[in-house]
């Protein structure tokens, strides 16, 4: 049986942290006993004081060395967490007694990430000593890891959540959604389609249940078409526009803040299908009764200018 968190908190160390950290990298406890300046019989002593602590074993001798088994390997990448952690909180304090700079972790959907990214360069201008850290995920990924106090501020859709009430959220940014396509596809050059043309295209769509997958199945139902089979799956900008430059046969709907910059260059071209669907707004997010840092205030200042 596990003990208590209380327990745990009252007797680990951040030294005995890193302790596990530098056993999973090394894999000798010789090895990391010199890594950390400590006698041997100490880093064992420590170890079992870990284990004792957390009531299971998190190592196990092989051949290799040291091996952390599937609870200590839990166990380690809690403890880079909390290291990494406590870095950041050095780094921001640093910069708050320097009167300038901090830290910022941000968290965006696809759609919103050129809004984004023209609010950071802003905010750059004004704090060139900031350092920001974006993750571009699915609503529901980004609402976790602002629940988890890993994200200051999201933009995305509360809706996906449980418990939107868990939030505050800021202004109602709508999308404009087209339909884009390599300039290769047989469809390209159409002055207009009708969805039904489309319906033996290969699809690159969101996950299920997330907003621009909903929206594209209601235009399927509405048009009393199936949606199509054998879709790829994927929320990353990325792996959409690599895709789509690669293969002339796939389609993508996609929010036209982010499909501009390829389609003017003529890397992409928008197939002429008028999309009836509106997508659901996305909100700048935070975690409601949280006091924001000033870096977060200031980013949702430039956000809602």
């Amino acid at each position: 049986m596990l003990p208590s968190l209380t327990s745990m908190v009252s007797r680990l160390r951040l030294r005995q942290l890193q302790l596990l950290i530098s056993l999973d990298e090394l894999g000798s406890i010789h090895k990391a006993a010199d890594a950390m300046s400590i006698t041997q019989p100490g880093a064992t002593k420590a170890l079992s004081e870990i284990e004792s602590a957390l009531g299971a074993v998190l190592f196990v001798r092989t051949s290799k060395g040291l091996e952390a088994n599937d609870l200590g390997r839990c166990v380690v990448r809690y403890a880079r967490l909390i290291s990494t952690d406590m870095a950041h909180l050095r780094e921001e304090m640093l910069s708050i007694l320097q009167g300038h700079g901090g830290r910022l972790s941000v968290g965006t959907i696809m759609g919103a990430v050129p809004m984004l990214v023209d609010a950071l360069a802003r905010l750059r201008q004004e704090q060139p000593d900031l350092s920001v850290s974006v993750v571009e995920d699915t609503s529901a990924r980004l609402l976790n890891l602002l629940d988890q106090g890993r994200l200051d501020l999201v933009i995305c859709r509360t809706s996906v959540s449980r418990r939107p009430d868990a939030y505050d959220s800021r202004g109602n940014h709508q999308e404009e959604l087209i339909l884009v396509a390599n300039p290769g596809h047989p469809l390209a050059g159409s002055e207009t389609l009708e969805l039904r043309q489309l319906v033996s295209s290969r699809w690159i769509v969101f996950p299920v249940n997330m907003p621009l997958r909903l929206t594209l199945e209601r235009e399927f139902r509405e048009a009393g078409l199936s949606f199509p089979q054998y879709p790829i799956q994927t929320s990353s900008t990325f792996t959409t526009l690599a895709m789509l430059l690669q293969d002339t046969n796939l389609v993508a709907l996609m929010p036209w803040d982010v499909a501009r910059v390829p389609v003017e260059q003529g890397m992409l071209i928008q197939l002429p299908l008028h999309i009836r669907s509106r997508s659901e707004p996305y909100e700048i997010v935070t975690r409601r009764g949280v006091e924001l840092s000033n870096m977060t205030h200031a980013l949702i200042e430039i956000l809602m200018g």
